[in-house]
């Protein structure tokens, strides 16, 4: 049987343990959402196991809230559990009395805490297909605490503890004052979970994903602007677009872009590339998308024709495979077929790409897509206001 103060020291390291897993969680969040500058985390391995891809993924929050924050309110919890006998005595803190069990609180708690764990494990291996390692180490600490808080107490099981639990909680609200007190705790947890919820402040990814819905039910007809320009082609503010043609969130960005061109008149954008396919791009030590390259060069070649935004629009939205299926867009489009096929091996177009490659680079590009106006920069896809608020910022003017 382990000695109450060795229980409570034991809890105490693994909730400790847990609190700078849970702020190192946090900071990749922050890092992986907000500072696109950033570095990869130390716990960014692999393909697989990488917390910052995990952290990007709606899932990792609640309520608007990242999980990594409601971890640190768990361990914290738990500390205050374990010294709620010295806080208790301080004036302030005097309605810490009623936690009269607190091993029982830690035990239900912790044993919630890891089948939540287990939750978002299967949602981690089986639905993103990634692992975030400091996760995984958080959810074993879970259990273990809810172990080591369980033995021994009131008769030594879980649902002992939860029983417990409760008639400690019926107690506490007995008394008006703490009853009144619950109740302003639950209107202002309530107020709060509900601005996160509906503003997604701290969930930039879900903003993302509602908005990447709404894209994805777009047709190709509502938002098209046909020719090669994608805005006035004499406006004083130009956007220069890098992307990917087999960049999926590139896909979302150039039907956000359709949208921009008609309320900025004196914007345009300016599609760049930069194929994620080492074919074209020799900075590449792999691969990685297969015919993005070849895709770049038809999209060129569609461009000698006046018919670049028709194309490179299809190509998006239809994700071809092959360069049989990119043809077929180009026939379909009316294209001029034998001179499609001869401009896209074209030294001028090889040469266009690898220029876009090289200016890419040189102006800090980490990723697709990516968006320049003058010397400032933006990674990645926002929701449509955000980007509104960059270009507003940038000299753009609505209609």
């Amino acid at each position: 049987m382990i000695k109450e103060d060795t229980k409570k020291l034991i809890i105490l390291c693994l909730a400790g343990l847990g609190l700078c897993a849970t702020v190192e969680l946090a900071i990749v969040y922050y890092n992986a959402l907000f500072a696109h500058d950033a570095s990869p985390s130390i716990c960014a391995i692999n393909d697989f196991m990488d917390c910052d891809a995990v952290a990007r993924t709606k899932e990792s929050q609640f309520f608007g809230i990242p999980l990594a924050i409601w971890g640190m309110l768990w361990y914290i919890f738990v500390w205050i559990m374990l010294k709620v006998e010295d806080l208790k005595k301080i004036k302030f803190l005097k309605f810490l009395e009623v936690f009269k069990n607190p091993f029982d609180y830690i035990a239900v708690l912790g044993l919630f805490s890891f089948i939540v764990s287990i939750t978002l494990l299967c949602i981690s291996l089986f639905d993103i297909k990634k692992l975030c390692v400091f996760c995984a180490f958080t959810y074993i600490l879970n259990l273990a605490i809810a172990l080591v808080a369980v033995r021994p107490i009131k008769e030594g099981s879980f649902w002992g503890a939860l029983k417990q639990s409760i008639a400690d909680f019926i107690d506490a609200i007995k008394i008006k004052k703490y009853l009144i007190a619950f109740c302003i705790c639950v209107v202002a947890a309530a107020s709060i979970l509900t601005y996160t919820t509906v503003t997604m402040v701290f969930a930039p990814q879900v903003k993302n994903s509602r908005e990447f819905d709404k894209l994805k039910k777009a047709k190709i007809e509502k938002y098209l602007i046909s020719g090669n320009y994608l805005g006035a082609q004499d406006a004083p503010i130009v956007v220069e677009v890098y992307s990917d043609y087999d960049c999926p969130v590139c896909r979302y960005l150039h039907i956000q872009l359709y949208y921009l061109a008609r309320m900025y008149p004196n914007v345009q954008f300016i599609h760049k590339n930069y194929p994620l396919d080492n074919e074209c791009n020799k900075y590449l030590p792999i691969k990685g998308h297969d015919n993005s390259c070849m895709k770049a060069r038809y999209a060129e070649a569609a461009m000698e024709q006046g018919k670049f935004n028709d194309f490179a629009a299809h190509v998006f939205a239809e994700q071809p495979e092959t360069e049989e299926a990119v043809l077929k867009i180009a026939e379909d489009l009316g294209l001029d077929m034998d001179k499609l096929k001869k401009d896209a091996q074209s030294d001028k177009v090889r040469k266009l790409i690898e220029a876009d490659v090289d200016e890419a680079l040189a102006k800090g590009l980490r990723g697709t897509p990516f968006m320049v106006v003058g010397e400032h920069k933006k990674m990645g896809m926002s929701p449509i206001k955000e980007t509104q608020i960059w270009l507003e910022r940038n000299g753009a003017k609505r209609k």
